[in-house]
């Protein structure tokens, strides 16, 4: 079931779905599915393989279509929106997305740019040194090993400029036990600031504050 806000949420929802079915080409995913994501809240979007998690965060981050159902926020329907409320929503995927001629600094500043997010070149290189990659600023992204390029993708969240809502596809793939404090830090205080995320996961959540709620596209199911 969706779930609910922790004791301590106050404000309008930053992110509300309602009714709302996601389809892969001709067969249907999910459907029904209602979910108010509130400010300061963290929810960890569960289910099994195939069941639409991807699916479902590029259909909120608005690069995807709904089946059915309506997809509200900050107050305002998502489909048709101006440009401005998709600033709104910072959406990283699965892939890393790196080009791999252009450097850490380069791709972190590319990445900003397309999300709306311009960056300077000091809050770049403070952001991936954040993320314990600053060293391999100048190095080509591809030169760095796998955690490497994550950290450099995540480095987004640590940019001054940031959306109220994350949805973050897997963030946590490929990152070592110190790469996963810095993440979990930085969802922590993303929510402190009254930001919300949805984010999906492979393995168990270790955030403790603010508590994860949990959505499982499982229960939402479109059975063969």
């Amino acid at each position: 079931m969706p779930p609910e806000p922790s004791a301590d949420v106050s404000g309008e929802p930053l992110l509300q779905v309602m009714d709302l079915a996601g389809s892969r080409g001709e067969r249907r995913l999910f459907q029904g599915l209602n979910l108010s994501l509130q400010p300061g809240q963290v929810v960890w979007l569960r289910g099994r393989n195939g069941r639409g998690k991807t699916t479902l965060l590029r259909m909120l981050a608005g690069l995807a279509p709904a089946a059915h159902g309506q997809i509200v926020v900050m107050g305002q329907k998502l489909s048709g929106s101006p440009p401005q409320l998709r600033s709104h929503l910072g959406y990283i995927a699965h892939a890393n997305a790196l080009k791999d001629d252009l450097t850490a600094a380069e791709a972190l500043s590319f990445l900003a740019s397309l999300s709306g997010h311009a960056a300077q070149g000091v809050d770049v290189l403070a952001a991936l040194k954040q993320l314990g990659i600053a060293s391999r600023a100048q190095a080509p992204t591809r030169t760095l090993s796998q955690g490497q390029r994550r950290r450099v993708t995540l480095a987004r969240l640590a940019l001054p400029a940031q959306p109220r809502v994350w949805l973050l596809d897997e963030p946590f793939d490929a990152l070592d036990d110190r790469g996963i404090d810095v993440l979990n830090r930085l969802l922590a205080d993303h929510a402190s600031r009254g930001g919300a995320v949805l984010l999906t996961s492979h393995q168990a959540l270790s955030l403790r504050k603010p508590c994860p709620g949990e959505l499982n596209l499982d229960d939402y199911t479109v059975l063969a």
